[in-house]
């Protein structure tokens, strides 16, 4: 049974308890009664307006995953997301606690001795847990980032370098979105995901449309250009193979064919790379 009379009550209470601030938005000049509009919610839970409003009216019922969006952004308690969905009719699991990815010892090596190859190890939601050198001098030293910023795909819409290095940006991009995509169907109640969908859909107006467009896409191969400011202009292939260990990540290496100007810029990465301090890292663990 829902109680949509106490379910609308209950979530305008909770969003005019937080400000703009508090979840990253800017104020939006005068408002007319505090707390979060509801545009706001419907927004960082990234569904529409319309659909949030009915919601909080009691129009329509929302899943479960709608259920988890709404409470992240409104920052529940556990007491509160289970009185969300009693209210809402449905039964609440319990919030996950997914364990720390890390990254084996015997892939690590791996990573060191990939001496002209660049090279990462992609977590969930394309979190970067390792790299190496040569990956620290062709994308960016992921070492001078803090741990929660070393994600993939926030890299490639909030970072105005790593923009610069795509010269075919939005096909990249767009490919980005669509393996988020994925990885939300995978796990629809990742707090973290969620996050970073919500920090995104905020901070930039082609993710949020792209996101909306619910495309969605898995490969294990695929060509990247990348304009490089020592090694020029290289056109290289990647591929991805998954760790046994832990099928959620993937060792992403970067080849180019030999003979070619970007095998041969590779090598002049490697050389440039070799004269600067160590930048092989990563904590192993997200």
């Amino acid at each position: 049974m829902t109680h949509p009379t106490e379910l609308g009550a209950f979530l305008r209470a909770r969003r005019m308890e937080l400000s703009p601030a508090e979840v990253g938005l800017p104020a939006g000049g005068r408002r007319r009664v505090k707390g979060l509009r509801r545009e706001e919610v419907a927004l960082l839970a990234s569904i529409s307006t319309d659909f949030y409003t009915r919601i909080e009216q009691g129009r329509r019922q929302a899943s479960a995953s709608v259920l988890d969006g709404i409470a992240r952004v409104l920052r529940l308690s556990d007491d509160e997301r289970s009185y969300l969905y009693e209210l809402s009719g449905k039964e609440a699991a319990a919030p996950g606690r997914r364990a720390a990815q890390r990254v084996q010892p015997q892939l690590r090596r791996l990573l060191d001795d990939l001496a002209t190859t660049p090279a990462v190890v992609l977590g969930r939601r394309t979190d970067v847990l390792a790299w190496n050198a040569m990956a620290a001098a062709l994308f960016t030293d992921f070492a001078r980032l803090p741990e929660e910023k070393r994600n993939f795909v926030r890299l490639v819409f909030l970072d105005p370098a790593f923009h610069r290095l795509y010269p075919e940006w939005e096909h990249v991009a767009r490919a980005c979105v669509a393996q988020l995509r994925m990885e939300a169907a995978r796990d629809p109640a990742d707090p973290r995901l969620a996050a970073l969908v919500g920090e995104l859909s905020v901070r930039d107006d082609d993710f949020r449309r792209w996101w909306g467009g619910h495309h969605v896409e898995v490969r294990d191969v695929g060509r990247k250009v990348i304009d490089h400011p020592i090694a020029g202009r290289l056109a290289l292939d990647w591929s991805a193979l998954a760790c046994t260990t832990d099928p959620d990540q993937q060792l992403i290496t970067l080849t180019a064919e030999p003979g070619t100007p970007s095998h041969d810029g590779l090598r002049l990465l490697a050389s440039w790379q070799a004269g600067e301090p160590s930048r092989v890292g990563g904590t192993g663990q997200t």
